[in-house]
């Protein structure tokens, strides 16, 4: 399989996941949510506003908007830091803990539709 193909094959997960999401009942994230997200519950903690502006190189308000989002869905809570109170600490909820499960399963299942017809074409 070529370096091209297997480029193909991951957009095309990430078009049917993101149409899956779109398409289910509920709120979908915007790129940027869905960015700090998988920040937060991918990547080890503790994190804070500062830290993901400047993992994901946005600014501190763009953080803080899309915290303000994932806050809303109870996809993720904003804490004052109790060791330095001029930190804020984001935390990771159990409803963002199923809502990953969620795309998770959603991304297998996008990349058994993809993978089909990729070995139907090499068969042939």
């Amino acid at each position: 399989m070529s370096v091209q193909t297997n480029a193909d094959q991951l957009i095309g997960i990430l078009r049917d996941t993101t149409v899956s999401l779109v398409r289910r009942d509920g709120p979908d994230l915007s790129a940027r949510q869905l960015g700090v997200f998988l920040t937060v519950y991918l990547n080890a903690g503790p994190h804070t506003v500062r830290g993901l502006a400047q993992d994901l190189n946005v600014s501190k308000p763009a953080i803080t908007r899309a915290l303000d989002r994932l806050g809303e869905l109870e996809l993720a809570r904003r804490k004052v830091d109790p060791m330095d109170r001029r930190s804020v600490l984001v935390q990771r909820t159990l409803k963002g803990a199923v809502f990953l499960r969620e795309l998770r399963q959603t991304m297998s299942e996008a990349d058994g539709i993809i993978a089909a017809p990729a070995l139907q074409e090499e068969f042939a």
